[in-house]
């Protein structure tokens, strides 16, 4: 296993993982059954599916949005299913694993392709998909596939409509549930009719909701019997009761289980009933709806239940889990893709408390921010990171060694050689990173990615100030090539007390890539450095941190100059990023070309500090090995093995401090 996976497998969830302790460790709190895919989903709102031309790339399938949504909430959440020996099938796998999700029984079919799902957003009613389902790989779930001792660890099950559209996938849902039932495991039963996936329409009708089938009727009706909960919309009753009247579907269904019923109304919320069918769905236990902007409705119902599961399993009173579902639904609608809209726990008691200022949730600036934070994958308590992202530095070691600057890149090779080299040590690996650069680096940042390092990459143009970015102006469409684990540095000459006119242009470049990063889902690094003809204290930097948060700033990390003897100023930048951003990954070193002795005072200091989570140095390490090889008086082993040196010694005086 690589690096990477056991990075992915190994990450940390923080507030998405809230166990209840009073369950055996091993235990869930629920299982979903039944469909996988991935969603394509159309960037260009407003227009025809013919004519979009970009697509962003989501997990998808109810079963698989529901546990992903459920793990996001805070529940134990595995999925049951089947994904393709391919690409998307390893997405599948990874992301869940990135959402918390046991994957266990998420099992690789070597015959069959991963489900594909191509959706777009035409208007707020009208939202085209098109399934790509022939003989994929999770209608192949077979009663097999159905472990009883992973059924019986759980506390309930999730089987969909879908499943019980084909043999052998309603033989393996029914095993699932006879096994439930065995053990005391209570089924929830999600509808979920896709007319589509039943036979009943064209492949070009993927967004049709009813189409009246007596026989799938009948299926439906034989299954209510050994459910505890049943959750559908009107028009999913109407299939499940074989009316479009929904008082008498509802009455159908009662007529043959005790379970909850839930009916999901869109705007109006839901209507629970636990007994006897009223006359009306406003006499059943109501959950009022959110008055929210409608912008997507494809996969509200998924987030509906992985709220309503939240409170259903922590056995909540029926109207507050409707309203944590109705919340959830609420959220879905307001953004783009189905698993990616759902909230978080802390997110959703932030709504659920205070609410929001906008129909328009997704333009909402301080739950977008809780989104990201809490959503943001991977874990990085501790990056020590060898920082060789320099252009202008090396193209003058090259010109006064008489070097062609071609070599640049091949050196920047060697730098990757020596940070490998020290991550042959597993005491170190899982902390290692770099800062490499696209213009002479891009054959190493070619090679690291995807190799489990932390991985930076500058966006600045070298000694820009007012600050400007390399690849031109519109920093979005530069991001957009970048890979999504690239964390996006930006290195800005900056004092709070800059001329007005350069500090309002600064700052207007900062906000514009920190919007560009949110919407390509980059990490943001900012590199402060105040120009040395300002004068600084140990207030300058605290208060630089301060302006960009008031500016709506938020980055995901903070990289700052060596604090070698000031604790007061690491104490003031503590208490902003605190106050501001608590979630914030931290605050990384620079070494600033220090002498040795210099840089590891600044280490130990640091090392000492909560908010600081490791460093970023470059030139301290390679710089008189690149003088020295550049010149052509030492080879490329003997310059790997001085940086890795440097580099190890760095990481050895941290580790000390820090322990």
């Amino acid at each position: 296993m690589d690096l990477g996976s056991q990075r992915t497998i190994l990450d940390s969830f923080g507030e998405r993982i809230m166990r209840d302790e009073t369950r055996d460790n091993d235990d869930l709190d629920v299982i979903t059954i039944g469909r996988s895919s991935v969603d394509l989903y159309g960037e260009q709102v407003g227009g025809r599916l013919e004519d979009m031309t970009s697509f962003a790339k989501y997990i998808g399938g109810c079963p698989t949005n529901i546990a992903a949504g459920a793990a996001r909430l805070g529940l134990r959440a595995a999925v049951i299913t089947r994904v393709g020996d391919e690409h998307m099938g390893r997405f599948i796998r990874e992301q869940l694993q990135r959402e918390a999700v046991d994957t266990r029984f998420v099992i690789t079919d070597k015959e069959r392709l991963t489900a594909l799902v191509i959706l777009g957003i035409r208007d707020d009613h009208t939202f085209p998909l098109i399934f790509y389902r022939e003989n994929c790989a999770d209608m192949a779930l077979s009663e097999q596939d159905i472990d009883e001792d992973f059924i019986a660890s759980a506390r309930a099950i999730v089987v969909s409509g879908t499943h019980f559209s084909k043999p052998n996938v309603e033989a393996a849902s029914r095993k699932a549930i006879r096994l439930a039932r065995a053990h005391g495991v209570r089924v929830v039963f999600d509808i979920d009719y896709r007319p589509v996936l039943w036979g009943l329409t064209g492949h070009g009708l993927g967004e049709e909701r009813f189409v009246a089938a007596a026989a799938v009727t009948e299926r439906l009706l034989s299954i209510v019997p050994d459910c505890d909960l049943i959750v559908g919309t009107e028009e999913e009753f109407h299939i499940a009761g074989g009316t479009t009247d929904t008082i008498a579907a509802l009455r159908a269904v009662r007529a043959r289980t005790n379970a909850l019923l839930l009916c999901k109304c869109g705007a109006l919320g839901c209507a629970a009933f636990p007994g006897a069918i009223p006359d009306t769905l406003d006499d059943g236990v109501r959950g009022e709806g959110f008055p929210v902007e409608v912008f997507n409705v494809l996969g509200a119902g998924d987030a509906f239940m992985s709220g309503l599961l939240r409170g259903w399993l922590r056995d909540e009173p029926l109207a507050e889990c409707c309203r944590y579902a109705n919340a959830c639904g609420a959220f879905a609608v307001s953004r783009h893709g189905c698993t990616p809209a759902v909230p978080t726990w802390p997110e959703l008691q932030h709504f659920l408390t205070k609410g929001s200022p906008t129909r328009r949730l997704r333009e909402d600036s301080t739950l977008n921010q809780l989104h990201w934070s809490t959503t943001r994958t991977g874990d990085w308590p501790l990056v020590q990171a060898l920082a060789f992202d320099h252009r202008v530095q090396f193209e003058a070691i090259a010109e006064e060694c008489g070097a062609e600057p071609a070599r640049i890149g091949t050196f920047k090779l060697l730098v990757l050689q020596a940070v490998q080299r020290i991550a042959q040590s597993a005491k170190t690996r899982s902390a290692l990173g770099i800062l490499a650069d696209g213009r002479f680096g891009k054959q190493a940042l070619d090679r690291a990615t995807g190799s489990g390092l932390w991985i930076g990459r500058p966006i600045e143009l070298p000694l820009s100030r007012p600050l400007r970015f390399e690849g031109g102006a519109d920093v979005g469409t530069v991001l957009r090539e970048w890979p999504a684990e690239h964390v996006v540095k930006c290195l800005v000459s900056y004092h709070p007390e800059d001329p007005l006119p350069l500090r309002d242009e600064q700052e207007r470049q900062l906000i514009t890539l920190f919007e560009a990063c949110r919407r390509t889902s980059h990490e943001l690094l900012i590199e402060v450095i105040p120009p040395r003809d300002l004068p600084c204290d140990d207030r300058t930097l605290p208060a630089a941190i301060e302006r960009f948060y008031g500016l709506g700033i938020y980055p995901d990390w903070w990289k700052l100059p060596t604090l070698t003897e000031s604790q007061a100023a690491w104490d003031g930048i503590d208490a902003v990023i605190q106050r501001h951003d608590p979630r914030c990954r931290g605050v990384l070193l620079l070494g600033l070309d220090a002498p040795i002795d210099t840089l590891k005072a600044s280490l130990r200091l640091a090392a000492r500090q909560p908010i600081c989570k490791g460093f970023a140095v470059g030139r301290t390490i390679f710089g008189a090995a690149a003088h020295d090889w550049f010149a052509n008086q030492i080879g490329d082993d003997e310059a790997v093995q001085r940086m890795a040196a440097i580099f190890g010694d760095l990481i050895e005086c941290w580790n000390d401090e820090r322990a």
